[in-house]
């Protein structure tokens, strides 16, 4: 009997025994889970953050490059407009280079024609000679203002603009409309499309009540005779 009984209490501790082993193990088994779980949460939360910073920064690139293409534009502009500009005024320097020696030259072929056609009112025998000089002078002069696009501004007959006209004087007139040039005492000149000088002119204007009267009454007058 006693030998029995140690063989049953000899298999129980065997059976405890095992079983403690295989709960060791099973415990082993659940903290290396949990140890590879955790790490591999943690791998991939580090991923996460990985990827959300390569995002930013990616995003922060796309915006540096948007501004820089904003700056590029911008100073591309600028420097058309600059070119612009620059070409624009280098061309009316070309143009109007000549404007200051032209506005003295001007007075000096007013004298000329002037002279011209005092010699051409006097009956002096040697005038013709005379007049063949200013003649040739005044040609060569125009020939230069040919060439830089100077043109008179021939006021006579037509309506007063004070954009290319200086009234200098009016006339009562009733043979023509108000405002309209009666007589140029000196020509005007244009360089290109700039005015050098204005014609000097004077101007019509209508008769007062009281001078058509008088140029009634002396019709008048003149019937009854």
């Amino acid at each position: 009997m006693a030998l029995e009984e140690n063989e049953k209490i000899s298999r129980k501790v065997e059976i405890e025994d095992d079983t403690s082993s295989k709960e060791e193990v099973v415990e082993e088994e659940n903290a290396v889970i949990e140890d590879a779980e955790a790490e591999t949460s943690g791998e991939e939360l580090e991923e996460v953050k990985a990827e959300e910073t390569c995002e930013e920064k990616l995003s922060q690139a796309h915006n540096k490059i948007d501004e820089l293409q904003d700056r590029y534009v911008r100073v591309h502009a600028e420097l058309e407009n600059f070119k612009k500009r620059t070409r624009r005024e280098v061309g009316d320097f070309k143009k109007y280079a000549v404007e200051a020696i032209v506005k003295q030259l001007l007075p000096v072929f007013d004298n000329l024609e002037r002279a011209l056609w005092s010699v051409n009112s006097s009956e002096d025998a040697g005038s013709s000679q005379i007049t063949a000089g200013i003649e040739m002078t005044l040609k060569e002069i125009e020939r230069v203002f040919d060439q830089f696009s100077i043109k008179a501004v021939d006021a006579s007959g037509q309506k007063f603009d004070p954009a290319y006209h200086m009234a200098v004087g009016q006339e009562e007139r009733d043979d023509m409309d108000e405002n309209m040039v009666v007589n140029q005492f000196q020509k005007g000149y244009m360089l290109h499309d700039r005015l050098l000088r204005p014609a000097m002119v004077i101007v019509s204007k209508a008769k007062t009540d009281k001078q058509n009267i008088t140029d009634s009454q002396e019709e008048n007058k003149e019937v009854q005779q």
